[in-house]
C-alpha cells in the first residue's frame, strides 16, 4: 500500500549525530560552556558531525535529550552546518585554533592558509611583512582578502606601500609547486609563531581576571594552579597586583596613582588597613588630602566590606592601567615576594 499524504520517514541518527543535534539547539551560550571541555581532536570530530547533520524534526529532537545527557555524563567520544559549529567556538578559544579545526574539516579547498590569515590579526600581518622582501610581501597581499589586504597596507610606511602595489599589478603566473611551498612557509613562519603568542596573551587575560578576585579566592585559584600547572602559575605570579603591594612601589609612583584617586575612595580603601600600608598611602598624598583622610579614619562612621573591597579594587585597576600605559612601574619582582610570602 502506498504510504499515504501525512506519512513521514523519520531518519535514524547515530549516538553521534543525536549529541551533535542537541548541541545545536542549545543556546550559544550554554553550548559554548561545553564545547570549552573538547580537545583540538573532539573539536574537529564534532564540526563533521554537525556539518553532514542536515535537519532533524524537534519531535526526533525531543527524543534524544536524555539520551544525550548520557553521553555528557560518560564522557562519549562526539563525532547543521559547518558555519553553526564555528560560532559556537568563537569566543571560546583563538581565531588561530578554531581557523585550524575549521581549515581540518572543510578541506583546503574550502579553507585555505590564506583565508586563515585575512581572519588574524592585520598588525601581527603588518609586522611579519616590514621584514620580508617587496615582492614576498606583494605575493602575500595578493593572497589574502582585499579587506585584510587594505588595512594592512595602511599601517605600512608610505613608500613600502607604494612599491608593493606596483609590484603587484605585474605578478607573473608562480607554478603549483612553488606556491605550495610559500603556503607551507607562511603555515610554519606565520601562523604558529601568531598562536604562541596569543598562548601568552592568555596568562594577561587570566592575571587580569585574578586580579579582579578576592585576595581569598586569588590565595586559592594559585595554590591550585601551582600543583597542575606550576610554570603557568609562576608566569600569572609575576603579573599580579594587589592593594597591598601599593606597599612595594616606588614613593614617586605612588605619589602619581594616588593624585588620580578621589579621597572618598582612599578613605574608604584604608579602613582596616595595617598601620604600615595606611601610613605608605596617607605619606603619597598631598598634605590637605591627607588631612582630609586622616580626620574621616579617626572620625568616620565604619563601611561595609563591600564598599571597602570595591575601592581597594578600582585603585589596583587604576594602578594596573597607568602601568600598561607606561606611567609608572609596579616592582613586580619585590610585589612577588611579599604577596607569597
Amino acid at each position: 500500500m502506498a504510504a499515504g499524504p501525512l506519512a513521514k520517514v523519520t531518519r535514524v541518527l547515530s549516538p553521534a549525530e543525536e549529541v551533535s543535534a542537541v548541541l545545536i539547539a542549545m543556546n550559544k551560550t550554554t553550548a559554548s560552556r561545553l564545547v570549552k571541555y573538547f580537545d583540538n581532536n573532539e573539536l574537529k570530530q564534532i564540526t563533521r558531525a554537525v556539518a553532514q547533520l542536515g535537519p532533524v524534526s524537534r519531535a526526533q529532537l525531543e527524543g534524544i535529550i536524555e539520551q544525550v545527557a548520557a553521553f555528557f555524563s560518560d564522557g562519549a567520544n562526539l563525532i547543521g552546518t559547518a558555519r553553526e559549529m564555528e560560532k559556537l567556538l568563537e569566543g571560546n578559544l583563538p581565531p588561530e585554533q578554531i581557523a585550524s579545526i575549521m581549515a581540518d574539516v572543510l578541506g583546503p579547498g574550502e579553507r585555505s592558509i590564506w583565508d586563515r590569515i585575512s581572519n588574524g590579526s592585520e598588525a601581527a600581518l603588518a609586522s611579519y611583512l616590514l621584514k620580508e622582501h617587496p615582492q614576498t610581501s606583494a605575493l602575500i597581499l595578493s593572497k589574502v582578502k582585499p579587506a585584510c589586504a587594505a588595512k594592512v597596507m595602511a599601517q605600512l610606511p608610505a613608500p613600502l606601500r607604494n612599491g608593493i602595489m606596483r609590484r603587484m599589478l605585474t605578478f607573473k603566473p608562480i607554478v603549483d609547486g612553488t606556491m605550495k611551498m610559500i603556503e607551507q612557509t607562511m603555515h610554519e613562519d606565520f601562523m604558529i609563531n601568531l598562536a604562541r603568542n596569543a598562548g601568552a596573551d592568555t596568562h594577561a587575560r587570566m592575571a587580569d581576571i585574578i586580579n579582579k578576585m578576592e585576595r581569598q579566592s586569588m590565595e586559592e585559584v594559585l595554590d591550585n594552579l601551582s600543583q597542575s600547572r606550576p610554570k603557568s602559575a609562576e608566569i600569572l605570579k609575576s603579573l599580579l597586583f594587589t592593594f597591598d603591594d601599593i606597599i612595594n612601589m616606588t614613593p614617586r609612583a605612588r605619589t602619581a596613582l594616588f593624585d588620580q584617586v578621589s579621597p572618598e575612595k582612599i578613605i574608604l580603601a584604608l579602613k582596616g588597613t595595617s598601620g604600615t600600608l595606611r601610613s605608605v598611602v596617607l605619606g603619597a598624598l598631598t598634605a590637605r588630602t591627607r588631612r582630609l583622610v586622616e580626620h574621616e579614619l579617626e572620625g568616620g562612621e565604619p563601611a561595609s566590606q563591600r564598599d571597602v573591597l570595591e575601592a581597594r579594587r578600582s585603585i589596583t585597576d587604576q594602578a594596573l592601567e597607568m602601568a600598561s600605559r607606561g606611567e609608572i612601574e609596579l616592582n613586580q619582582a619585590e610585589t612577588e615576594d611579599t604577596f607569597f610570602s
